[in-house]
């Protein structure tokens, strides 16, 4: 347990404590100390906590071991094992381009709470699912997948740019009248992963 987490615990307590303290004295906000205690209790406590989780959540949901808790997500994360350079996220994993830790999220950092409106109401529509197990069909991308997830690391790098067969393409990539895809296009590919060996048994919590 971190000290934020356990400082976040110890915030909930006193504020229950304060609350259940008020609960026991209705005449509490007779004074202007009360008043002001009950402030405390019903709003300032509670606003700090809830804050305090969202943020801690919010952290929490950037990591690999948050995604691939999901059980829809085990053949994405059983495809950053595979053994082909040719694999995208395999590539990119093993190979320490990305953080291990972070692995989804820095490839796909507009997903859910991440995104805007749309993305976080499905996002909420997909923890609903996986927690009452009722999420079915095959998870796929809302759109098409972004350059600018790419750009982000690899624009202004020289392996990148100076490489032959992107020279003719940099421009069409930056503006997105081309995507990386394209060529790069095996990425997760769940419905093959039986016909690639693996790397390693499983990814490292």
């Amino acid at each position: 347990m971190t000290g934020f987490s356990l400082s976040l615990g110890l915030l909930a307590v006193a504020t229950i404590a304060v609350a259940a303290s008020i609960a026991r004295r209705p005449d509490a906000g007779a004074t202007v100390a009360g008043r002001v205690l009950v402030f405390l209790a019903l709003f300032v406590l509670p606003g700090l906590v809830l804050i305090g989780a969202a943020s801690r959540h919010y952290e929490q949901a950037k990591t690999t071991q948050f995604c691939i808790s999901c059980h829809a997500i085990d053949p994405f994360a059983e495809s950053l094992l595979i053994d082909d350079p040719r694999f995208l996220p395999a590539a990119h994993y093993q190979n320490k381009r990305i953080p291990a830790e972070r692995a989804c999220y820095t490839c796909h950092s507009d997903y859910t709470m991440f995104g805007d409106f749309d993305d976080k109401v499905r996002g909420v529509r997909h923890v609903w699912h996986n927690f009452w197990r009722t999420a079915s069909g095959s998870v796929e991308l809302y759109r098409p997948f972004p350059n600018t997830a790419c750009l982000r690391c690899h624009d202004g790098a020289r392996s990148y740019e100076e490489e032959a067969e992107h020279l003719p393409l940099l421009t069409d990539l930056r503006i997105g009248k081309k995507s990386c895809v394209m060529c790069h296009n095996l990425v997760h590919e769940v419905e093959k992963l039986d016909r690639f060996p693996r790397w390693r048994r499983e990814v490292p919590k």
